[in-house]
């Protein structure tokens, strides 16, 4: 009702003087601005709670519990207006490895002026899966991802209500706890010369070890990717910082590597306080542990850090990844 409301007011307002060529892009342009998604807690809420519940059976791979998590987020890329890869008849992009059915979940959100160039918006949806005995058998995976789950849903409905200058595949990657499976079968299948740049994004649940209004990037100094984040959020109160955990070799641990080594500039996001994690690869990993704050600030920075690279106006050296 409220898109009807604002139509016909716009057409009342046209119809009182002679309509114009220049005029009407004018009123497309009003109506946009407020069609704009803003990113808030409540949505970041609804998407963590509802792929980290019980009723996903802890989503690994080839089960029941992935299956009701893919369904989930078709429907939201369908909600959102997301249309298929390439010459894919749905969402899924379907695979076998070792014998079981998998699928990475793919929505594409067009360009307009750059529309030949990609930058994927990534998390794995994923996990471990259910134990065979105890009081709590479930892996829910709150944090280990459904936390980067969320902030690609998110990051397509802010991005969908604004438009973009280049390509944007909103990608959720299959299998990524047995050895980045799925992000790896994607990567067959792309030139890697038409990808501009990979956001992908990982355990953002929790305060990093920077403190507040913090998230650190793997691989910082193999691109100028983080740089450019770092300019985009001058003032903002927010800041990005090199991988504090050098030893853990994180950049080649998450679904980004997979891009990264075919020269693409692709970097995880995360906020994971990886050697004080209680909860990493736990049942335990659960919504409630989350600050859903901090995942809504973390999805904000990286829908402004990126901005400029979805939109055609910085290009991210290409990797380094000897």
């Amino acid at each position: 009702m409220k898109k009807t409301i604002l139509f016909f007011t716009g057409l009342l307002a046209l119809t009182s003087c002679k309509t114009t060529k220049e005029e009407k892009p004018v009123l497309a342009q009003h109506v946009a601005v407020q069609k704009q998604y803003e990113i808030d807690s409540l949505t970041v809420k609804k998407h963590l709670y509802t792929l980290a519940s019980d009723e996903m059976e802890g989503r690994k791979a080839g089960t029941e519990g992935i299956e009701k998590a893919a369904q989930y987020i078709e429907k939201e890329f369908e909600r959102i207006g997301l249309t298929t890869y390439k010459d894919l008849t749905s969402y899924r992009q379907s695979f076998e490895h070792k014998g079981a059915n998998m699928f990475n979940v793919i929505g594409v959100l067009e360009g307009s002026s750059k529309k030949d160039e990609f930058v994927v918006v990534s998390a794995h949806y994923d996990h471990l899966g259910m134990k065979k005995s105890g009081d709590d058998k479930i892996y829910n995976g709150a944090d280990d991802d459904a936390s980067g789950v969320a902030a690609v849903l998110t990051l397509a409905e802010y991005f969908k209500s604004r438009g973009t200058e280049r390509t944007v595949l909103f990608v959720a990657f299959t299998a990524e706890e047995m050895g980045l499976v799925g992000s790896k079968h994607f990567g067959k299948d792309v030139n890697p010369t038409d990808f501009v740049a990979g956001i992908n994004i990982e355990m953002i649940g929790k305060t990093s070890s920077y403190g507040p209004k913090t998230a650190w990037l793997t691989g910082f100094d193999r691109s100028d990717f983080g740089k450019i984040i770092q300019k985009n959020l001058e003032g903002t109160g927010y800041k990005l910082y090199p991988d504090p955990y050098p030893k853990f070799n994180l950049f080649f641990r998450s679904d980004n590597a997979s891009l990264a080594r075919l020269g693409i500039p692709s970097h995880t996001f995360s906020t994971g306080p990886i050697d004080k994690d209680p909860h990493y690869h736990k049942v335990t990993d659960e919504a409630s542990t989350l600050n859903v704050s901090n995942i809504t600030e973390t999805i904000k920075a990286i829908a402004l850090g990126t901005t400029t690279i979805i939109n055609g106006t910085d290009t991210p050296t290409r990797v380094v990844v000897e």
